[in-house]
């Protein structure tokens, strides 16, 4: 069943709702993103933004990719949830710092928030740090953070139109992890199709695909980001 176009509610040209988010916040964001840009341009510290859903596997990536760099590279981590340490505590186990952000209520990070954790952690003797955002697939396109690459994680679990349901968070990505490629079958979805429709959404983004409890793909997602050839 295709809902009749009469049913949908979009926009006019030129209309706003400044409801919950106000342009001059928008702006403020931006300028704190370039300072904290600047800050780890300077510090020659490359930092990823890795976007996803609740359960996409971030953590799960973030902690396979660790360990395959383990030796390489001097690692850190920020961990972005609304509560809990729980993601921070994850990755901290491999041996890599953490600092964990709670926003309470917001559905992402925003560069105010990164630019306080960064002081929490020793710059200099970092050269790559995992900037795990809240779980959503909406909030995050729009606050850049200051970092150099952005990741988003999606998951066949969450079944097959997730892409094109949010194409904003994939235009805005250098990288798109469809992840838990193990469980394509069960859940009767396409992983190739996901990797078409995000490719059709940013014909300039890198698809990899990816099983990180088993590390499956996750060689591919280190050589997508500049980690290792």
């Amino acid at each position: 069943m295709v809902l009749s176009t009469e049913k949908v509610v979009r926009p006019e040209e030129g209309e706003v709702f400044d409801i919950e988010l106000e342009e001059n916040f928008l702006q403020a964001n931006r300028r704190i993103a370039e300072k904290v840009r600047r800050r780890l341009d300077e510090g020659k510290i490359l930092a990823i933004d890795v976007m996803g859903s609740v359960g996409s596997g971030k953590t799960a990536l973030i902690e396979a990719a660790v360990e395959r760099l383990k030796g390489r590279y001097r690692m850190a981590m920020i961990a972005g949830d609304v509560t809990s340490t729980i993601d921070a505590d994850r990755v901290e186990r491999h041996g890599v710092p953490t600092v964990q952000i709670n926003t309470g209520k917001e559905c992402h990070l925003d560069a105010n928030l990164v630019d306080r954790a960064l002081s929490k952690l020793d710059l200099g003797d970092l050269n790559l740090l995992w900037i795990e955002n809240v779980g959503n697939l909406i909030c995050p396109g729009d606050f850049p953070i200051g970092a150099q690459k952005r990741v988003v994680v999606v998951s066949v679990t969450e079944g097959p139109y997730m892409i094109v349901k949010h194409p904003l968070i994939f235009q805005m990505a250098d990288v798109a992890v469809i992840n838990k490629i193990d469980l394509a079958a069960a859940m009767d979805v396409d992983p190739n199709m996901l990797a078409n429709d995000a490719l059709r959404m940013n014909s300039r983004i890198r698809v990899v695909k990816s099983c990180a409890k088993s590390g499956e793909g996750v060689g591919d997602f280190t050589k997508a980001l500049g980690l290792e050839s």
